[in-house]
């Protein structure tokens, strides 16, 4: 244990809307986890059992995103998505992560829905952070939903990004992946898949592109592709951890 007791008060609830798919939560828990130490040593604060967060995760089955985003007649997640976000807020959290970027579709709808958290937005932390680093080209790793939606290219476009899309036989690949894949327990195939357009994508841009694994399932698999060692990797899940643990600590979580 290193650095002062920590003397900052209690830190915020917060709260992680997860189930989407569940491995995806699961992981983000890791990642909040691993932010919420990385603040306190920031801060020279000890990190210790009672450092951390007090926080709420709601692993739920919901409609798949992609699916609804694309068929007006499939089941929809927006009522199930706000039923456990206004759980979230009862047992207390201020601020709530949605670990899946396809869902930020419904992003708008449930902030206006549950008024008492404030919903962080993935898209947004993560184009902030880019430009912060000064990275200015991306090519992006996502649903058909994602893409269909624009959810990243127009907020990377206001902070100065370009956003590279894949061509359609890959973004179909990408999905392969991500369904047959990750989600079906095929690490392999997912690695086969994912490398597979991002070789091609650094064929066309240049080895220095950013590629962003903007769908929480990626993540489960292409870093620990040997094929992926020394590409720059972009994990909007592990940027969104780090704002909802600033959320909890720096007091800024409640509306």
């Amino acid at each position: 244990m290193n650095g002062e007791p920590h003397s900052f008060g209690t830190p915020a609830k917060v709260g992680i809307l997860a189930g989407m798919g569940p491995a995806a939560g699961v992981d983000f828990a890791r990642l909040f986890l691993k932010a919420s130490e990385r603040w306190l040593q920031d801060h020279g604060l000890a990190v210790q059992d009672q450092a951390f967060p007090e926080h709420w995760m709601a692993q739920v089955p919901v409609a798949d995103r992609s699916r609804a985003l694309s068929d007006a007649n499939a089941p929809q997640p927006l009522d199930e998505m706000a039923r456990v976000l206004q759980q979230l807020s009862a047992v207390g959290a201020r601020a709530v992560a949605i670990s899946c970027n396809t869902a930020h579709a419904w992003h708008a709808a449930l902030q206006e829905r549950v008024p008492s958290v404030d919903l962080l937005h993935i898209a947004r932390e993560t184009a902030a952070e880019l430009q912060r680093r000064g990275i200015r080209q991306v090519a992006l790793l996502a649903t058909q939903g994602t893409y269909g939606m624009g959810l990243y290219d127009t907020v990377m476009a206001a902070h100065g990004i370009e956003c590279v899309i894949p061509d359609p036989s890959e973004r179909e690949e990408l999905m392969q992946g991500i369904y047959q894949g990750v989600k079906a327990g095929n690490l392999a195939l997912a690695q086969a898949c994912f490398t597979r357009v991002g070789r091609q994508l650094r064929g066309r841009h240049g080895d220095g592109i950013a590629l962003i694994m903007a769908c929480t399932e990626i993540p489960l698999a292409l870093p620990q592709a040997p094929q992926a060692q020394g590409w720059t990797l972009i994990d909007p899940s592990e940027i969104l951890a780090m704002a909802l643990a600033r959320k909890a600590y720096e007091g800024h979580a409640g509306h």
